[in-house]
């Protein structure tokens, strides 16, 4: 096989177990139950998943190891929106000073 082939397997196969799955749950409906431990536990999935795609972006922007320093905008950006959060607990404006942080700071290391 080639690598296009190959690749084009994977995604395809992909595609397939994620469809099977959604399928499932929408057949099946309310004839599966969950426990009250299991429904909390999925409570904390679309957080978890979320943590797991944001902090290598984060404290890894270009991947090639940690960037802990005041050079890397996404954690400067990133801790000035957690603080912000923290105080005010105000999605829309930790949202927006996050990115005008982000993109000042960005702009002021490139000049």
């Amino acid at each position: 096989m080639s690598m296009t082939t190959t690749t084009t397997m994977t995604i395809l196969g992909m595609a397939l177990i994620t469809f099977l799955v959604k399928a499932l749950i929408f057949i099946l409906g309310d004839r599966v139950a969950f426990s009250a431990g299991m429904m909390k536990a999925l409570d904390f999935v679309p957080v978890t998943v979320l943590t797991a795609i944001i902090v290598p972006m984060i404290l890894s922007p270009h991947g090639k190891g940690l960037e802990l320093s005041w050079r890397n905008p996404q954690l400067v950006a990133a801790t000035v929106a957690a603080l912000l959060c923290a105080v005010t607990r105000h999605q829309l404006a930790t949202i927006t000073a996050g990115l005008v942080v982000f993109f000042c700071w960005q702009y002021a290391l490139m000049s």
